[in-house]
C-alpha cells in the first residue's frame, strides 16, 4: 500500500479543512502575500426582510472546494487558456469579527479587514453577509484612487435613511455614491418591484448612477454594456446573488424573479476584466438555508474563481 505522504497528497475536494478554493489560511493579517485575498464578512444585521446571510461565507468556501482540482491551473477550452495557475496566488484571511447586534463596530471590522488586504498590495475579494457590508469596503478605498462600482443587482439599494437607518442593505449604494473616491455607478438588473422608491432612482441618477434592468442589458448586448462603463476606470465589482434568477440562485434573502442567467453575468465580468482594473471584489447576499440543493453557493464559488482567473489572465497578457 502507497503512503499518500511520501507521494503527495491528493487532498480531494471533501477530505480537509474548507477555505476558499482550499487555499492556504493566513491568520495574521500582517503577513498577507497574494495577488488575491479572500475574507469572510458573515453579517446579516441589514437584512429587511429574510436573515440568514450570515452564512454565506461559510457555504461559499465549502462550495469552493469542489473546484479545487486544479493544481495546474484549470484549463477553458473555448478560450484555449489556463486560468489561476500556479503563478496566481490566492489566500484565505478567514472572516472580520463580526460583533452581534453591533453595525457600526461589525462594520468597522470589515474595513480594517480590507484596508490589510490593499496594504498587503492583494486584491481584495469579500464574501458576505448582506448587501450593507459593501459600505465599509467602499470606505476602506479612501485615499487610494477613484474607483467605479459595477453592481449586478435585482435592487438599486439607493435608500439615503427608512426609519433611521442608513447602513442597511438597502443604502450601500446611496453610501458609495457620497464618497468622494467614487467617480460613479454602473448598476445591472435591478428590475422589477424594488427597495428603492422613485425619489431614490432620481437622486441615483443625479449622483452619477447608470441604471439597466435584465431587459435592457439583454437588449444591449455584452459590448453595448461595456461601452457604458467608463473607459479607463478603475473598477470595483459589487455583485448581489439576487441578480441572478431566483430558478439558478434561490439561496438569498430577497429574491426577484427574471434576474440574470450564469453566461450573461460571466461574459460581462470576462469584459470588465479584459478592459479595466479591477481594484476590489465582494459577492453578497447567499443565504444558504434557503437552498438545500447548495447550487447557490455553488454559483457563487464559480463566478468568483471565474472572475478572478479573467482579472489575473487579462493582467498577464497587458
Amino acid at each position: 500500500m502507497t503512503n499518500s505522504y511520501d507521494t503527495g497528497r491528493l487532498n480531494l475536494p471533501f477530505v480537509g479543512i474548507p477555505t476558499f478554493g482550499k487555499r492556504p489560511y493566513v491568520a495574521d493579517w500582517r503577513t498577507i502575500n497574494a495577488h488575491a485575498a479572500i475574507m469572510g464578512a458573515p453579517f446579516d444585521f441589514g437584512t429587511q426582510f429574510r436573515a440568514g446571510a450570515r452564512f454565506g461565507p461559510r457555504a461559499v468556501r465549502e462550495a469552493s472546494t469542489l473546484f479545487s482540482f486544479g493544481h495546474a491551473g484549470a484549463y477553458d477550452h473555448e478560450d484555449d487558456a489556463v486560468y489561476l495557475g500556479p503563478d496566481v496566488t490566492i489566500v484565505d484571511i478567514g472572516d472580520a469579527d463580526i460583533i452581534h447586534t453591533d453595525t457600526e463596530a461589525s462594520h468597522a471590522n470589515i474595513e480594517v479587514g480590507v484596508r490589510a488586504m490593499l496594504d498587503a498590495g492583494a486584491l481584495p475579494v469579500v464574501i458576505g453577509g448582506d448587501h450593507s457590508i459593501n459600505i465599509p469596503c467602499i470606505r476602506a478605498y479612501a485615499g487610494r484612487g477613484p474607483i467605479h462600482i459595477l453592481q449586478i443587482d435585482a435592487h438599486l439599494d439607493f435608500v439615503d435613511v427608512r426609519h433611521g437607518v442608513r447602513h442597511g442593505h438597502g443604502n450601500p449604494m446611496r453610501r458609495a455614491a457620497e464618497q468622494a473616491h467614487v467617480t460613479g455607478i454602473t448598476a445591472l438588473g435591478i428590475r422589477n418591484v424594488s427597495s428603492t422608491a422613485r425619489d431614490g432612482y432620481i437622486a441615483a441618477r443625479a449622483m452619477g448612477d447608470d441604471i439597466l434592468s435584465v431587459r435592457q442589458v439583454r437588449k444591449l448586448g455584452v459590448s453595448g454594456v461595456l461601452a457604458r462603463i467608463p473607459k479607463g476606470a478603475r473598477l470595483y465589482i459589487t455583485i448581489d446573488i439576487d441578480g441572478f434568477c431566483p430558478s439558478i440562485a434561490p439561496g438569498t434573502g430577497t429574491p426577484s424573479h427574471g434576474g440574470f442567467l450564469y453566461y450573461e453575468v460571466l461574459e460581462i465580468l470576462q469584459g470588465v476584466a479584459r478592459a479595466h482594473d479591477v481594484v476590489g471584489i465582494d459577492l453578497v447576499e447567499v443565504a444558504p438555508d434557503y437552498d438545500h440543493s447548495g447550487s447557490t453557493a455553488i454559483l457563487a464559488a464559480q463566478v468568483l474563481l471565474n472572475l478572478l482567473g479573467f482579472i489575473f489572465h487579462a493582467r498577464a497578457s497587458a
